[in-house]
Order: C-alpha cells, then sequence, then structure tokens
C-alpha cells in the first residue's frame, strides 16, 4: 500500500506517539523513510501545520480520539477503523474496518474529480472567450454578421451538455478503480 501511494506521487510520513525504536521498525517493514515519533496526540496537528507551512498539502490517516485535531488540521482527513465519533466528525473521509488497501482506492476519485474540474473550467473559459463576444456582435462591424439569439442559445446548451458529459466520465472511470 506504501508502494502504491508513492507510486501516485505521495511523500509518506509517519507521525506517531510510538517510541523511536517501535516506530522505526514498522517503518522499515511497511517501506516509510520519514518518521515522527514520541508525538504527544496534541503536538501531531503542530506536526502537520510545520508541513503544511512549507507549502505541503496533507492527507493524515487516523483511528482515535487521540487523532482528531491532527485530522481536522490536516488538508485531508481519513479517519479509519473502528473510529470514534470524534475522529470520524473531523476527517473528510472515512474508511470502515482496519484495510488501509483503502486509502489509495479513496485518493484516485478525488484525483479524476479534480482532473475533470480543471477540464471543464477550461472547456468553459475558452467557450466564454470565444461565444461571448461574436454573440456581441464583435464581427458585425467588420462581416456584417450577426450571431442569432437562437444560435447563441443553442451553443450555450452545447457548452453546457459538454460540461456534463465530461463530467460522466467520473461514474465509469470511478467503478472500474482497482
Amino acid at each position: 500500500m506504501i508502494l502504491t501511494l508513492k507510486g501516485m506521487g505521495l511523500d509518506v510520513v509517519m507521525i506517531t506517539g510510538d517510541n523511536s525504536r517501535t516506530a522505526n521498525a514498522v517503518a522499515s517493514q511497511i517501506g516509510i523513510k520519514r518518521v515522527m515519533s514520541e508525538v504527544l496526540p496534541e503536538d501531531k496537528s503542530n506536526e502537520i501545520q510545520k508541513l503544511q507551512s512549507r507549502g505541503q498539502v496533507l492527507a493524515m490517516v487516523g483511528d482515535g480520539i487521540n487523532d482528531a485535531p491532527a485530522l481536522a488540521q490536516s488538508d485531508v482527513g481519513i479517519a479509519i477503523g473502528t473510529v470514534t465519533d470524534v475522529a470520524m466528525e473531523t476527517s473528510n473521509i472515512t474508511l470502515l474496518g482496519d484495510n488501509i488497501a483503502g486509502i489509495p482506492k479513496s485518493i484516485k476519485p478525488s484525483q479524476l474529480t479534480v482532473k475533470i474540474i480543471k477540464q471543464n473550467l477550461f472547456f468553459a473559459f475558452i467557450y466564454n472567450t470565444i461565444a461571448i463576444p461574436l454573440a456581441a456582435g464583435v464581427l458585425y462591424p467588420f462581416t456584417g454578421i450577426l450571431l442569432s439569439p437562437v444560435i447563441a442559445s443553442a451553443a450555450m446548451a452545447a457548452s453546457s451538455v459538454s460540461v456534463v458529459t465530461n463530467s460522466l466520465r467520473l461514474r465509469k472511470r470511478s467503478v472500474i478503480l482497482p
């Protein structure tokens, strides 16, 4: 699972209250290079703030009441396992069960969603950059061509349909995610 996250271009850091020896042993077994150990529950959110101050976008995975402040501080909080109500309320995503393999599965759809949002904004920007001046009659002084309001409204509807159709790709893509 750590390799999957790294393959997605993510930097994985372990922040734990466990002693250094235990934390480093676990981290080396699962492939985590960067470990912050013996961190008190109230200091976990401070460590996240430090990382965020460097411009990093952070997802925090936690499972209990001690993790709630850090889950709230992170950009994306992921509660996992049999979480407390506090952890569930402060997280953005709650994964049921103790299987952390759901973490990459929860990140992939969100990355795809952001990609499609950017595409839709691009399409809308291009459409509005071209179509609004045409509808306003920018070509009329030079060519005598004036865009009919019916054609302009049809073009606007086509723009909306293209954005919705592009967004519907999420339904198909999210079904086939591993």
